[in-house]
């Protein structure tokens, strides 16, 4: 049996962004899987244990008998087993500035994100707002190189860098609904105003995508758990 016909499993939960980066590759390449959600409010099972020893977290992929961990990575190996509609771009240079735009989301920008309901006082809030604001300009400036006047990131169909931002809008509209403030706007970022619409309706998306009201639900029970955990 060929490596891309073993069977396909993702560990996960539906609200995480980063599990969602691994459901939208195996979407694009039209990869059958069975999606194993974990509660991890409640505890990790004994299976996420077993699979992500190191980290102990989702998201993991298990294809056959291997498991493979971290969703970039996971993405990263989607495309080379089954390499049709390609995510990552064929040219060096494009392929880096992907992977360093994806660094900039996952280490500094989405931080950012969560600071803004996180925070604590009026200061760090607007401080965090500001970042997250500064962010997207950046991000704006980089859709247009990128797309090269097209529809994504990775020009005519959704690539690696469309995945590596556009997990995190689900997050991002229900920031806006509970601070009241439009951070992607039509005023300051209209290209992926309109991008976000985009890939949010892409059929390899739309299924995944959790929908803003049940998300912010959610969000509030985790904040609440947050706030009756001990710290001492």
């Amino acid at each position: 049996m060929a490596k891309s016909d073993a069977e396909v499993k993702v560990l996960g939960t539906w609200a995480s962004p980063f599990v969602m980066r691994v459901r939208i590759a195996l979407n694009i390449k039209s990869v059958a899987y069975e999606f194993l959600q974990e509660r991890l409010w409640e505890g990790k099972s004994e299976l996420l244990l077993k699979s992500n020893p190191v980290h102990r977290k989702v998201p993991v992929l298990i294809h056959g008998d291997d498991t493979i961990c971290e969703s970039l990575i996971i993405v990263q190996y989607i495309d080379e087993v089954w390499p049709s509609a390609p995510i990552l771009p064929s040219d060096p240079h494009e392929r880096a500035t992907a992977r360093f735009w994806g660094a900039y989301l996952d280490d500094k920008w989405f931080p950012s994100l969560r600071a803004i309901g996180m925070a604590e006082g009026e200061d760090a809030r607007k401080a965090a707002i500001g970042q997250v604001e500064e962010g997207l300009m950046l991000l704006e400036e980089a859709f247009g190189k990128c797309s090269q006047g097209q529809a994504f990131f990775g020009k005519d169909q959704i690539g690696y860098l469309d995945i590596t931002f556009g997990c995190f809008l689900g997050w991002l509209r229900v920031t806006e609904k509970m601070s009241g403030i439009k951070l992607l706007n039509e005023i300051n970022t209209p290209a992926l105003l309109k991008w976000a619409n985009r890939f949010c309706n892409d059929a390899a998306v739309k299924d995944v995508m959790p929908e803003t009201e049940k998300l912010a639900e959610f969000a509030k029970m985790l904040k609440g758990r947050v706030r009756a955990t001990p710290t001492s």
